[in-house]
């Protein structure tokens, strides 16, 4: 089983929290203060790591085998993002996915690093 953070559609009660296949929620948590998060076309959210300005991002762990890592969660990654190792707020290591390099190319990329999580910025769109 490997450890994998997820902060978009994958987590509790989202529309892609069945392509987990059952995995099992280690811990609701958050990335360590290393990262910018961004809306990707309003469609996802992605991490990028940075070496200052970052902020503590929320989410949560899942332990999933590889066989569902394969089959499942990355073909329905977008293109934009890739698979990475991120540091967590405890200081462990977690997979997670994060914005493809170089990423100054993509439409509707916005910073919604103040926001913390990908659940307050929906609620923020909605409320606007």
């Amino acid at each position: 089983m490997s450890p994998i953070f997820l902060n978009g559609g994958a987590m509790r009660g989202g529309p892609l929290h069945h392509l987990l296949d059952g995995a099992p929620l280690v811990a609701a948590t958050a990335t360590a203060p290393r990262y910018r998060f961004y809306s990707v076309g309003d469609r996802c959210p992605a991490l990028s790591p940075v070496a200052h300005g970052g902020t503590r991002v929320a989410g949560e762990v899942y332990a999933v085998t590889l066989d569902v890592l394969r089959d499942r969660l990355l073909p329905a990654e977008p293109p934009e993002l890739e698979l990475g190792v991120i540091e967590l707020d405890d200081g462990s290591s977690s997979l997670a996915m994060l914005l493809r390099r170089p990423y100054t190319s993509y439409v509707g990329l916005t910073d919604i690093t103040e926001h913390g999580s990908w659940q307050s910025y929906q609620s923020s769109k909605e409320a606007a």
